[in-house]
């Protein structure tokens, strides 16, 4: 005669309570407290230490500013010394603009200037207008992208943000 088959789940015989197995729920909550348990002691203590930054980060993020601020007075450079590029090209001065305003925005009293950026300096030539910026973003792309290691969070993917914006800029700048 044949046993009838045992149910796996079914707990041994003679076994008391605090040697059954696990019922799928109570693994399921039981998991899912690890879960939320872990995920609350690999969180910072708050969002003011993570933003925090050095004094020398501070002036770090002051020369990134006055990158930013040369990359917009070189916009309006080559803009003022060739007019046929300066409608080509308006649209990226505004992205290097509001670059600049996010960048002075996370730099701790970095205030906005109430002067523009100056164009000024030796006549640009007209037919080196393009190239001239190209070599002025590609510059400040670098800066920001060799400022970003040095800082963690927000700040760093701003700068990197802003480098790789740069970099686009540049490229179109070639073309």
């Amino acid at each position: 005669m044949s046993e009838p088959p045992s149910d796996p789940l079914a707990p041994p015989p003679g076994a008391t309570a605090l040697h059954r197995p696990f019922s799928r729920r109570s693994l399921l909550l039981a998991a899912l407290a690890g879960t939320a348990l872990a995920a609350t002691g690999c969180t910072s203590s708050t969002a003011d230490d993570a933003d925090a930054v050095t004094p020398a980060q501070v002036d770090q993020l002051a020369a990134q500013v006055q990158v930013q601020e040369a990359v917009v007075a070189a916009y309006a450079r080559a803009a003022a010394a060739a007019p046929d590029l300066a409608a080509a090209v308006s649209p990226l001065a505004d992205q290097a603009r509001a670059q600049l305003d996010r960048l002075r925005a996370a730099a701790p009293g970095a205030a906005a200037s109430s002067a523009a950026p100056s164009s000024a300096g030796p006549a640009l030539d007209p037919a080196g207008a393009r190239a001239y910026l190209q070599a002025e973003v590609t510059a400040a792309a670098d800066a920001h992208a060799g400022a970003c290691p040095d800082f963690t969070g927000g700040r760093a993917a701003l700068l990197g943000s802003i480098a790789a914006g740069l970099r686009g800029q540049a490229t179109q700048l070639a073309a």
